[in-house]
């Protein structure tokens, strides 16, 4: 059995389209969305699609999500950014009572056994967190403390944006990527677990997610083309802001 893992969709409607349709080409029995789905320009379309998928599929909820159901639980929106809460009150306004009992449905991870694989652990970030850090450059003292109270060998994660695998301690980390917002370059990241490990990327038609996505009411939506559809942040710029955030979070953890 094959298992297609789907993080960080954003919302993005064209980009999660095109992957879908990917996956039709491997023998897929099995979907996992891993969270952050609707923090982007085109969130009930893509609640609707996911929805009405006929392959059985696993939720997880992300950051975003979790900052969706506080908010509309009455409580500030205090997300990673004042953009994410911008985006957190604009996705309210968007959604239907029913997208919120579907996202309220969601679980914080899902751990899974598979023929191939044995015992998977999905989670956003990490099974403690849907904000941690974890870059293909976290140092392995610090993956064994964040995954320590974990035993299960593979741990599939996501929230970074950024694909990797590696091995820490006998646990095998694999970052599934972005499908709506990845960095290094334009197109769409995902997962295949088969016989192996497959770090997939899909290309799709960004003029037409750009054309679309302009026609939203999203608040960001010039810079989300301009900076996450037709090009996208280096490699290196990416992992530069992300070692600096975590750093501010390990700094953070370090406070009495």
């Amino acid at each position: 059995m094959a298992i297609a893992a789907l993080y960080d969709i954003h919302a993005n409607l064209t980009a999660l389209k095109a992957v879908l349709e990917e996956i039709k080409k491997y023998p897929v029995k099995l979907i996992v969305i891993g969270g952050d789905v609707i923090a982007g320009p085109q969130p009930l379309e893509t609640l609707e699609l996911l929805k009405h998928l006929t392959t059985p599929t696993h939720f997880i909820r992300g950051n975003a999500e979790s900052e969706l159901l506080r908010y509309c639980n009455g409580e500030h929106a205090n997300g990673l950014s004042a953009k994410a809460d911008e985006v957190t009150k604009w996705v309210a306004k968007q959604l239907k009572p029913d997208h919120l009992q579907f996202i309220s449905r969601w679980l914080p991870y899902v751990e899974l056994n598979d023929a191939t694989w044995g015992d998977i652990l999905f989670c956003h970030a990490s099974k403690r967190s849907d904000i941690e850090i974890v870059t293909r450059l976290t140092s392995a003292e610090k993956l064994n403390t964040i995954f320590q109270d974990v035993h299960i060998p593979t741990i599939v994660c996501g929230h970074t944006h950024m694909q990797f695998d590696k091995t820490v301690a006998a646990k095998r980390i694999i970052n599934a990527g972005s499908v709506g917002m990845p960095f290094a370059k334009p197109g769409a990241q995902w997962l295949l677990l088969s016989e192996q490990v497959n770090l997939m990327h899909t290309d799709y038609n960004i003029h037409q997610a750009a054309a679309h996505i302009q026609q939203t009411t999203y608040p960001q939506r010039e810079a989300f083309i301009k900076e996450n559809i037709l090009t996208t942040p280096s490699e290196e710029q990416a992992l530069e802001v992300l070692s600096a955030l975590e750093q501010k979070q390990i700094a953070n953890q370090m406070q009495p």
